[in-house]
Formats: structure tokens, sequence, C-alpha cells
């Protein structure tokens, strides 16, 4: 099979696995109609009508069911196969395609940074594809196969995914040097945090009473990554949270300054390493695990 043909029976499994074009637009990063394009192309290729899409809304044909159940066995014998020739050669090669969240640790010597290194000098005959996606988009990556292995906040219980805490991330309140806080000495109270308006953080951020703390708080915005959330941090209008190793160059810069409040204490979001269950024991997974522990050891 032509690579044209995987890439082809990659969108399709991705479209009948979302349930219609709509969904997986978001996952595969294409248009509507640039997926159409490639189902036609597919459906033209094998000669067969695989879904039904229009008014009615999206569906499989019986060809179409049976060519995704074929789908899923061909990629999981690709995915044997490069790991037999794998063995059988001594040497690690292949494509390695790691999804990692969008808020991840991208700033500064960081453990993940280490363990690319590693892993990049220890088989320098892999190609890695890094991929940044939100936490919804990597999830279907790793069930459809375009992810060899993801680094997420926090993956959902999906049956089909296997996750393990890495690292934790620590964040600190900040406010802006055009907040009222900036020049504020004295810590804050949790009663003073209540008048002010936060950006939102993510579900997996956690301390101790936090439940009882965030409902008592008043979030106003949100941003999904670290650097929007930052903008709006540099506003004045709002409080946020930040990785410190994040916001330390820009509190020495004097536009950034750390709160104190002791009836809030830091929170703490687990960072996970994923892959889908029948690909847990991939050599290519197994070994960029194994970075990844080496690394945090060292450097967490």
């Amino acid at each position: 099979m032509a690579a044209v043909d995987l890439r082809l029976l990659r969108v399709f499994r991705t479209v009948a696995t979302l349930g219609g074009f709509a969904t997986a637009k978001l996952a595969l990063g294409k248009s509507k109609s640039s997926i159409s394009i490639d189902i036609s192309s597919l459906e033209q290729r094998l000669r067969m009508r695989l879904c039904r899409r229009g008014r009615g809304g999206f569906s499989l044909t019986p060809e179409g069911r049976e060519v995704l159940r074929a789908t899923d066995d061909l990629l999981r014998d690709i995915d044997r196969f490069r790991d037999r020739i794998n063995i059988a050669s001594g040497v690690l090669s292949g494509r390695f395609a790691l999804y990692v969240i969008d808020n991840i640790l991208i700033y500064g010597e960081t453990g993940i940074i280490h363990a690319l290194e590693m892993f990049g000098r220890q088989h320098p005959e892999v190609f890695i594809s890094m991929t940044s996606a939100s936490a919804a988009d990597i999830e279907h990556a790793l069930l459809d196969g375009r992810a060899t292995a993801a680094l997420t906040l926090r993956p959902d219980a999906q049956p089909g995914l296997s996750a393990s805490i890495l690292i934790s991330e620590t964040l600190h309140l900040y406010c802006g040097r055009r907040h009222a806080l900036f020049d504020h000495d004295s810590p804050l109270t949790l009663p003073m945090l209540e008048e002010e308006r936060l950006i939102d953080v993510s579900d997996a951020a956690t301390a101790s009473d936090w439940p009882a703390i965030r409902r008592r708080l008043t979030f106003s915005a949100s941003a999904e990554t670290i650097d929007s959330r930052t903008m709006l941090i540099l506003t004045g209008v709002y409080l946020g949270f930040l990785p410190e190793a994040f916001a330390a160059p820009l509190v020495r810069d004097g536009q950034l300054r750390r709160l104190s409040c002791p009836d809030l204490p830091p929170l703490t979001t687990p960072l996970h390493f994923v892959v889908k269950k029948d690909a847990e024991n991939s050599l290519m997974a197994d070994a960029f695990r194994a970075a990844l522990h080496a690394a945090s050891d060292n450097d967490v």
C-alpha cells in the first residue's frame, strides 16, 4: 500500500470513530471540505461507498464498517511489524508521534526537554513528530492511532487508554503591574481574593481544600494556554495561576508579582504519560517512557 492509502485510511478511521466530519475536523486539523475530498478519494481507491453524509447525518455503510475493522487490524499489524523489525535489527527506527498538551512545560531546562534529548541521542534512526493539541484532540489521536504516545494533564477515563503520572507542576497566583494588588505588601486573605476576578484553571489542578476554596472565588475569564493566560494577567484586570519557572523572568522584569495568601495553597497539576492500551508494550513508547523517568529522576 502507498503512503497516501495509509493516510486516507487514518482519516477515515478518525471520521468513523468520532461519528462525522464536524467533530473530526478539530481532531485532524483539517476543514470539512478537505476531509470530504480525502474520504471521496479513499472511496474511489476502494471502489465502494464507505459512509453516508448529508442532512440525515453521518453513518457508515456495511462496507464502511468492514473497512473500519480491516483498518484497525492493518494499523495494529503495522505497529507489530515495526516492533519486530526493531527487535531483529537491534536498532529502534520508524516514526514516533508524540502529542503534548497545549499547556505543557516548554520553558527552561525541564525534564521533558532532557528526555527528548536523551531519546534523540540514543535512537538516531527514529523520526520524531511532535504535535501540540488540546486534551480532547490528544485522546482522539491516541485512539485512532495518529499518536504513538502523549503527555497530557488529565486524561479522561477512556477504557482504551493507559495513563501513568510522570511529574507534577506547581502553580502560584500572580497579578500584573497594572493591578491594584501589585503594590500590596502584606499577605492577602481569602475574603480579599473573593472580590477579585480570576482566570479559570484546569480541572486537573488540585490543592488542600481547593474544591471549597474554588467555590468562593470568582472566575471571569478562561485561557487555554499559558501564554494567553499570561496576557490576561498582564492586563491588570485578572489574577491568574502560573508555573513559577514560567513566571520568574516576568517577575524579574517587574511585569508580574507573585501574590501571597496563607489561605490559598499552591495548586499542583499532574502530567501523565499516556498510550493506547493495545500499544502499551510498543518498543518506541517504552523507550521514551524510560527516557522520561530517567530525566525526571535527575531534574525534578
